[in-house]
């Protein structure tokens, strides 16, 4: 896939799933690699060294490659895999999502209060965040606000809230840019671990 920057074209790199084969865009997949030690190691900024091995963003998928020693067979060696490799991937990427959805609001690029959100979909907006334990009408009515805009219930109101430094919070907009679009990648990614 390939998108433009600057007039040229930039090439999207492409991975392959070791558990189903799909390729996609590394963009939409989960990289792990193989410690000093042989043990499986998460790396959700994609910046340690050594050879990585990709995986879609699922718990499913992490648990058969756990089950079906998908990461020895691709890494060619004896790896170490902590039995609780999907719950600590959904621990990083519930942090990382936090941690980026706080920088947003300290940015002043991110909005927490269904008011607040409402305005900030009419000014323009990249992203919604409705808490899956809000109510089924406040949902309603935010989704009804925000058209065609992605919305993404994956966090509680009480993570959202201490994101925004206050108890609970349940509808979030956030204005395009840069973090908005690391936030989109990181909630994406964290749908394949968290029941909707």
């Amino acid at each position: 896939m390939s998108h433009r920057k600057g007039g040229k074209v930039a090439e999207v790199p492409e991975r392959r799933c070791i558990v189903t084969g799909e390729t996609r865009n590394k963009e939409d997949l989960l990289r792990v690699v193989i410690g000093p030690d042989g043990s499986v190691v998460p790396d959700l900024e994609e910046r340690l060294p050594g050879r990585g091995l990709w995986l879609c963003p699922s718990r499913d998928v992490i648990n058969t490659a756990c089950a079906k020693n998908a990461f020895a067979k691709a890494a060619r060696q004896k790896v170490v895999v902590d039995a609780a490799l999907a719950d600590r991937i959904e621990q990083l990427l519930t942090q990382k999502c936090l941690d980026l959805l706080s920088l947003a609001r300290r940015a002043g690029q991110a909005v927490a209060g269904f008011e607040k959100a409402r305005a900030q979909i009419a000014e323009g907006a990249a992203l919604i965040l409705a808490a899956r334990d809000g109510a089924a009408d406040g949902k309603s009515k935010i989704e009804a606000k925000a058209r065609d805009l992605p919305i993404y219930s994956v966090l509680d109101a009480a993570e959202i809230g201490a994101a925004f430094g206050r108890e609970k919070a349940v509808h979030v907009a956030v204005a395009p840019g840069g973090l908005a679009k690391r936030l989109g990648r990181s909630l994406k990614r964290l749908q394949g671990f968290r029941a909707v």
